[in-house]
Order: structure tokens, then sequence, then C-alpha cells
């Protein structure tokens, strides 16, 4: 399946007005539904969506260390997918090159100069 926004699968972040970065995306007007791009209707049910924000607080679902060179990223690195609050599960990269412990806290902290999304260990 592609990218609802194009040919690029990473979801889009901001920072707020507070200065925490969030993902800018999607919550379903009927079933509530999170999604963290930009699809014309839900992909769950099919109704409308609204704009949401989700984060900047997450639990990490799964975590790994990639240990192959691929264009643009140089190995070790870690990456995890996040649960964010009351939101859609997002793949990040994990600051430092050690796997995030499952259950443990994620906090999104930006998009790296390749434009990955990003994240720190908080607990």
């Amino acid at each position: 399946m592609t990218s609802p926004t194009g040919s690029d699968p990473r979801p889009e972040i901001r920072r707020t007005a507070q200065g925490d970065w969030v993902v800018a995306g999607r919550r379903c007007r009927a079933c509530a539904e999170p999604v963290a791009y930009a699809w014309p209707r839900c992909p769950a049910c099919g109704a409308e969506v609204e704009p949401a924000d989700f984060g900047p607080l997450g639990t990490v679902w799964s975590s790994t260390v990639v240990r192959i060179a691929v264009p643009g990223h140089t190995p070790p690195y870690a990456l995890a997918y996040v649960d964010l609050e009351d939101g859609p599960r997002v793949l990040a990269h994990v600051a430092g090159d050690e796997p995030a412990p499952i259950g443990g806290g994620a906090r999104l902290t930006g998009v790296s100069d390749a434009g990955d999304l990003q994240v720190e260990v908080t607990r």
C-alpha cells in the first residue's frame, strides 16, 4: 500500500507552540480510529476524518538494532515501533545504538537530517 501523501511513507511531524514534537495525523469522526497520515477517509470504517495531533509521549511496542547498511543510514542504529498516547503506532529512530526496552516510555524528539522520526527513551 502506498502512502496517501505521496511516495514518502513517513508521517508528518511538527513542533507545537509549547515546544513539543507531535505527529500531525487524522482521527475518524465516526469510530475515532487514529491514523498517522493524511488519509482522505478512515481506513477502518470509511467515514470522514479530521486533523489530529499525536504525541509527544508513547510506549515502545517493539525495538531492534539494524546492523546492515542502507542508503542514508550508517549502522548500527536502533528502530522502535512506538504506540503514541491515544494515537497510532509509528516507526521511529531511537537515540543511540541500543534497542529500546519493550513497554518503556518514549518521547518524540524531532526529525533527523535524513527526515526520519526520532524518539528518546524516557523510562
